[in-house]
């Protein structure tokens, strides 16, 4: 909106009289400058941030808590091939075990991640040229990653010590891991943990926002629910098939418990490599990349949708319904 338009939207909405002309366009003047700086900077307005950060986490939340309360017997069975040693059998029976503690720990993790996300998102874009968008996109990505580990680590731990038939409940698993290992031992696994999750958000989201802004340019529009989840399916998809080994390292730490078969990352990856062969950092590939496609597609269609939602809430939107209803 230029200065003109502004001055004309103004000047409409007032009488001048006569004797008060000067007065009154002095005051004219004021409003319309002040109108203009209220337009030119509304992008940076402090409140944005936390507006952002708001819809986020909420959006965050119930997109992780969705995909997690869906999929979870497809990873229960991926972490049972991958924790299993040489010819170990899988067992499928209890394929929900530790599905409520999970979830209480996925909840704040995924608002986190995306707390962090995109406002960093946000941000990054706008101090970057144009060119440099997938860059932005990794280190958000990144970032999210490296604030939700806090939560997701001991979740994780909690989770697949469960799916292995470890422990019987979450509250008796943290107590006897805490009991045994320290509370140390509720971040077993943590490097490993980095290691495969900070490369996994960042090309993740890397992948989803480049194919969306690819798919826009190319069809001239924005995108709607169905072709959203398509591209987080193919972004889960190709992320997951690239980071199973990371995986398959991720959960051998993680599940060893205080037997400790493995001093640290890379005696892990030497002793698998010694006894089983490289074939087994592809162990439960299968289960993970189906997981993971249909958890992206779900987890970016109904974050997507729940962005859009909190959207049409917004106060400014309410104001320009009112308005076009006038």
């Amino acid at each position: 909106m230029d200065r003109q338009t502004l001055s004309s939207s103004v000047s409409t909405s007032h009488t001048i009289s006569p004797d008060g002309l000067n007065y009154k366009k002095c005051n004219l003047l004021k409003e319309e400058n002040r109108l203009l700086d209220s337009v030119l900077l509304k992008e940076e307005n402090p409140f944005d941030f936390f507006r952002v950060f708001f819809e986020s986490i909420i959006a965050g939340a119930t997109a992780g808590v969705v995909v997690e309360a869906a999929l979870y017997p497809i990873d229960t069975v991926k972490t049972r091939l991958q924790a299993a040693r040489g010819g170990g059998k899988v067992v499928l029976k209890g394929l929900y075990s530790g599905l409520g503690g999970n979830l209480a720990g996925v909840l704040p993790a995924s608002a986190i991640f995306l707390g962090v996300y995109e406002p960093a998102k946000q941000k990054l874009l706008k101090a970057l040229p144009e060119n440099l968008s997938a860059f932005a996109h990794l280190t958000a990505g990144a970032l999210g990653g490296a604030a939700s580990s806090l939560v997701r680590v001991p979740t994780e731990v909690v989770k697949q010590r469960m799916q292995t038939g470890q422990f019987a409940s979450a509250p008796a698993a943290v107590r006897l891991i805490v009991a045994k290992e320290g509370f140390r031992g509720l971040y077993a696994g943590y490097g490993s943990f980095l290691l495969r999750d900070l490369p996994f958000d960042a090309i993740q989201f890397c992948i989803y926002e480049q194919l969306r802004i690819g798919y826009k340019l190319a069809a001239q529009r924005d995108l709607n629910d169905p072709e959203n989840a398509i591209i987080g399916a193919v972004a889960g998809a190709i992320t997951g098939t690239v980071t199973n080994p990371l995986d398959v390292i991720k959960t051998r730490l993680m599940v060893q418990g205080s037997s400790k078969q493995y001093k640290g990352i890379l005696d892990c990856v030497g002793t698998i490599m010694r006894e089983e062969g490289t074939h087994a950092f592809l162990k439960g590939i299968g289960p993970r990349v189906l997981w993971i496609g249909i958890g992206g597609s779900i987890f970016f269609g109904v974050l997507e949708k729940t962005k859009q939602m909190l959207a049409k809430k917004r106060p400014e939107n309410h104001k320009s319904f009112y308005l076009k209803q006038e």
